[in-house]
């Protein structure tokens, strides 16, 4: 089997394992709809962009569709984009607005309408000839790039502002949406600097360099769907997102700055016992043992502003809600570790019982604060 014919082969391997995972996604069932169908949207335009690399002649009469093609990978990131924000912020909507993305798309495709696509046959040959080191190709190019690190920059950006929200308003240890996105984002990296590579070898490598560049990128593409399809089939919900209204901290601690100067030594005094009634509530009604539990609903509980209790915790205490709420989890889950009389208990059931839902979760944040493993910890 020749390269091409490879090529060929995995490229066809690709667009039908994209396609089912688009399937998926539009079908499933889930209270992120939105979220799943501009993944899915997004895996369809991929197949798409992959079937480029098929083996196959394109008649003159329907070159135009082929060049049309090309420029759906314009749409791509704009998907992702979207995509990223719908699942961070279960609020989010598509608006009319968001339209604006696919302004790069529609501006490349009305320079090829009068470069490429309004040509009669014979000139869309002599144009195909040296299509390469048209200058519209070059523009096309860059366009690409400007646009990839113009999103790829801003969903970093978005996750940043996610992860802040989400640690000073949730305790959820078992929330893997900002993981998972981050190693999405940190994918496509890699993959568009292999892209961008192998886009180099078409003028400075030979013809087969350039195609076995591109049996590299295929490879690592079909790589990369495959890891979709299993995300996909462990979290159908993929994920659950946070409201984006939520403040930070800092959004309204100046307007406390102000309180503090004017009366410093009573807010003092009573800083002092309200972390001390917190502590106290805390431990003697152990709200923490609920998994899911929030700050507003902490602040429910303990009948104070929602905006006082972050401050308390986030500013006063310098901890996050999140820290703040799991070790209180681990000093739980430490006492039974070492009852003689719950020796019986798994580390499983253990974790469960104190308001962990993910072993994973639970590891991580006790080995944080006792430098052991839960395991390790008991057997000391």
């Amino acid at each position: 089997m020749d390269k091409l014919n490879f090529l060929d082969g995995i490229a066809r391997i690709a667009v039908f394992v994209s396609l089912l995972l688009a399937l998926f996604l539009w079908t499933v069932k889930t209270e992120n709809k939105l979220a799943n169908r501009l993944f899915g949207c997004f895996i369809i335009f991929s197949a798409i962009d992959f079937s480029g690399l098929l083996a196959y002649d394109v008649p003159i009469e329907y070159v135009n569709i082929d060049i049309f093609r090309s420029t759906i990978c314009l749409l791509e990131m704009p998907l992702i984009y979207l995509y990223v924000l719908a699942v961070c912020y279960s609020d989010f909507k598509l608006k009319w607005k968001h339209l604006v993305y696919t302004l790069p798309f529609i501006l490349m495709n009305l320079i090829f309408l009068s470069s490429f696509y309004l040509k009669s046959n014979s000139e869309k040959i002599s144009i195909l000839a040296e299509y390469s080191q048209m200058s519209e190709i070059y523009f096309f190019q860059i366009l690409i790039e400007i646009q990839y690190w113009f999103y790829i920059i801003s969903i970093f950006l978005i996750l940043k502002k996610y992860r802040k929200i989400y640690l000073e308003n949730y305790t959820n240890p078992s929330a893997s949406t900002y993981k998972w996105l981050f190693q999405m984002n940190c994918v496509f990296i890699i993959m568009h600097s292999i892209t961008f590579s192998k886009n180099l070898l078409r003028y400075t490598a030979s013809r087969d360099t350039f195609l076995w560049g591109n049996v590299l990128m295929i490879v690592m593409a079909l790589c990369v769907i495959c890891w979709f399809v299993m995300k996909a089939l462990n979290n159908p919900e993929l994920f659950k997102g946070i409201n984006s209204k939520l403040p930070l901290t800092k959004d309204f601690l100046p307007q406390e700055n102000v309180d503090v100067i004017e009366i410093k030594s009573h807010k003092d005094e009573s800083v002092m016992t309200q972390i001390s009634e917190l502590k106290k509530y805390m431990i003697e009604k152990e709200p923490y043992l609920d998994p899911s539990l929030t700050i507003q609903e902490l602040a429910n509980q303990i009948d104070i502003p929602v905006r006082d209790l972050s401050v308390l915790i986030n500013h006063e205490m310098k901890q996050h809600f999140f820290d703040f709420v799991n070790e209180y989890r681990i000093q739980k889950a430490m006492h039974i570790l070492k009852d003689q009389s719950k020796n019986q208990l798994t580390v499983l059931e253990i974790l469960y019982e104190v308001g962990f839902n993910s072993k994973s979760s639970f590891n991580t944040s006790f080995k944080k604060y006792t430098n052991l493993t839960p395991t390790a910890y008991r057997n000391t």
